[in-house]
């Protein structure tokens, strides 16, 4: 069946959300998403930041959808016609949504160490406004600690509930949840257990904002000025795939993290052995640097071309000014033998 998103029309099956159909067309037309994961099932519908327009049903019902709809979780009709980029009532939705998430989230910026892959912070540069109408204090909540390789600040989560859903599809065991209801919702353990499992390390790569992060890269360095590298190792682990970005710092391995696509979601998911242990260079098998999009601050000053000297054809004195004074400024150039008009000290 055919949809047509931002006057982009792409043929696919049945069953495909919007976003997924927008994913596939790509560029400005794909919805920031939050909450949904494409890898994990069950995911959307909680952040609604990938609300879109449908101006026309289906082809059997052209009517438009009265409301805007979450793209993550609605799925394509044949014919149908959806407005994301292009239409007003959708950015001005998306301004409002972000500024919800921002209401209660701490101006950590500066000292998270989710600075500069931080979902939450595209969309602010994105839908985000200059100051904040919010003058009600904000929500906090006590330090708590949920083991020794993630550090969990509540204060920053958006309760997307993606790191409940990994421990749920990936692990045996899942200790920890949401607890409470409302704007008192905060991911926990029940009795305050420490989160111990061989994929636990996933919750850091999943989580879109810096609500869990790694402990043994806790304040190291900013993400940019790594040298991101994908690597891979033959790892024992059932279920982990050991294909691996290697954060690095000259020859140091700061952090590891797995793979991420486009989207930033991650390709294939790693066990904490290969996160957390392996810090060794000789550990790996190193393919090549890790490319990122143009915009991502993670590129700025990496570049991996070859390039063209930059030669400026324009008059000599305008660059270099003239022959008597730069020997007027440089001593190196000043014969002690002469004066400096360039007579010689002997004459009259």
């Amino acid at each position: 069946m055919k949809v047509t998103i931002d006057g982009q029309e792409i043929e696919v099956e049945a069953g495909t959300t919007i976003l997924q159909a927008a994913r596939m067309i790509g560029g400005e037309s794909v919805p920031p998403a939050m909450c949904y994961y494409s890898k994990l099932k069950g995911t959307g519908g909680k952040c609604r930041c990938c609300l879109v327009d449908v101006t026309k049903g289906s082809e059997t019902d052209p009517r438009p959808m009265p409301k805007l709809v979450a793209s993550c979780v609605t799925g394509c009709q044949d014919g149908m016609e959806i407005a994301s980029k292009s239409s007003e009532r959708v950015t001005e939705a998306r301004k409002a949504v972000t500024e919800f998430l921002l209401i209660n989230h701490p101006l950590d910026c500066p000292v998270c160490d989710q600075a500069g892959e931080c979902d939450l912070q595209n969309l602010s540069f994105e839908h985000g406004k200059s100051e904040s109408r919010f003058i009600e204090e904000k929500r906090t909540f006590e330090p708590e600690d949920i083991g020794d390789k993630i550090q969990l600040h509540m204060n920053r989560c958006i309760v997307c509930q993606r790191c409940v859903e990994v421990a749920d599809q990936l692990t045996d065991g899942r200790v920890h949840g949401v607890l409470n209801r409302g704007d008192h919702s905060q991911i926990s353990t029940c009795v305050s257990a420490a989160i111990d499992n061989e994929f636990s390390g996933n919750m850091i790569d999943v989580c879109p904002v810096g609500a869990l992060t790694d402990k043994t890269f806790r304040f190291k360095s900013r993400v940019w000025f790594n040298k991101p590298f994908n690597a891979h190792r033959e790892c024992n682990t059932p279920g982990c795939c050991g294909k691996t970005t290697l954060w690095m710092f000259g020859n140091e391995i700061q952090r590891i993290t797995a793979r991420k696509d486009e989207y930033h979601e991650v390709e294939d998911f790693i066990c904490n052995t290969c996160r957390f242990d392996k810090k060794e260079v000789a550990n790996w098998i190193i393919e090549g640097p890790r490319k990122f999009e143009k915009d991502s601050v993670i590129n700025q000053n990496k570049h991996y071309g070859k390039l063209d000297k930059v030669v400026i054809e324009t008059e000599k004195g305008i660059l270099q000014g003239r022959d008597i004074d730069r020997k007027k400024i440089s001593m190196a150039e000043i014969d002690y033998n002469e004066k400096i008009d360039g007579t010689n000290i002997d004459s009259k």
